[in-house]
């Protein structure tokens, strides 16, 4: 950042930090312990819509990185956009393989980042559900560096659960980086995943 930038008030876009993923398994094991929820399998990605041959040409090297699960009997990635423009990657692992799914979700972001796209991630999520089927979403806020459960209540239209959040923030304190300013607690409506 140079001196015209301090002046102008200008400021570099906080780099991801991506290892911050790797605390999900740990706290799934305290989510499944102290609350009964366990994964889904399900977890995505969300960035900014980008337009162009870098960008295409990233997205075919994460499809080709993550289909190649396909051939061992892995379901293929999904791309889809939501209402608001962002472009959501869905990614599909057994219940019981959450540390290869946070390794494919973690291998995404990287391709992304690496091919100077990191500024336009925004988040990640790896869903969880519980015996009543009341689902949960562990959501990673890549320029925080932090996460932050998110329990939309099954059957309303855009509800949240929030004293479920605020349990599970109790929970996983002591597993993951948590986000303190409830503010940046932003739903993920229909997020694939979820």
């Amino acid at each position: 950042m140079g001196i015209l930038d301090v002046i102008l008030g200008r400021s570099k876009p906080v780099r991801p930090d991506l290892d911050q993923l790797f605390a999900v398994p740990s706290a799934a094991l305290t989510l499944q312990a102290g609350a009964g929820f366990a994964p889904t399998g399900l977890g995505s990605v969300c960035f900014a819509s980008v337009e162009g041959g870098a960008f295409s040409q990233v997205r075919r090297d994460v499809q080709e990185l993550l289909d190649a699960d396909t051939a061992a009997g892995g379901v293929p990635v999904e791309f889809s956009q939501d209402s608001y423009g962002y472009t959501w990657l869905l990614v599909r692992q057994p219940t019981t393989e959450l540390a290869a799914l946070v390794n494919d979700l973690h291998a995404v972001n990287t391709l992304l980042r690496d091919a100077g796209f990191g500024p336009q991630l925004l988040c990640s999520l790896v869903g969880f559900q519980d015996a009543q089927a009341r689902p949960l979403a562990l959501v990673y806020l890549y320029k925080r560096g932090t996460f932050y459960p998110f329990a939309p209540v099954p059957g309303a239209a855009e509800r949240r659960d929030n004293e479920l959040e605020l349990q599970m923030r109790g929970l996983l304190g002591d597993d993951l980086r948590l986000e303190q300013d409830l503010a940046r607690w932003f739903p993920v409506w229909g997020a694939p995943g979820l």
